[in-house]
């Protein structure tokens, strides 16, 4: 069963957008999990992830407008996202961190553009 990422859209330059993970049967809380993206043309990057204990990293090209967060009891990942720039524009995915190639999902595209 894969990880659904959803939440993502159209946003101007400067808006914002929370991104949601969640898994049908596994605890997303029991494992180390990462928002990753993929920008055309581009190799899929780890954005950011947090650990089970809830230490959480980002990739410096998000730190400071990016945050990773966590509801165990909605058993759910969200990724809010503001100061939005266009160098963002990309599928969004979640996974484990690192991640297990049978567990990603579509995506969802987010696309920042005035």
């Amino acid at each position: 069963v894969q990880l659904q990422a959803s939440g993502g859209g159209l946003v101007q330059p400067g808006g914002s957008l929370r991104l949601s993970c969640t898994h049908s049967s596994s605890r997303l809380s029991f494992k180390q999990m990462g928002w990753y993206r993929q920008a055309p043309g581009k190799q899929r990057e780890l954005v950011g992830s947090i650990s089970r204990g809830g230490s959480i990293n980002y990739d410096d090209s998000v730190r400071g407008r990016f945050t990773i967060s966590r509801d165990s009891a909605k058993n759910t990942m969200y990724l809010q996202m503001n100061s939005l720039k266009s160098e963002d524009t990309a599928v969004y995915y979640c996974n484990r961190s690192p991640p297990e190639p049978t567990k990603w999902g579509q995506g969802t595209q987010v696309t920042v553009s005035s």
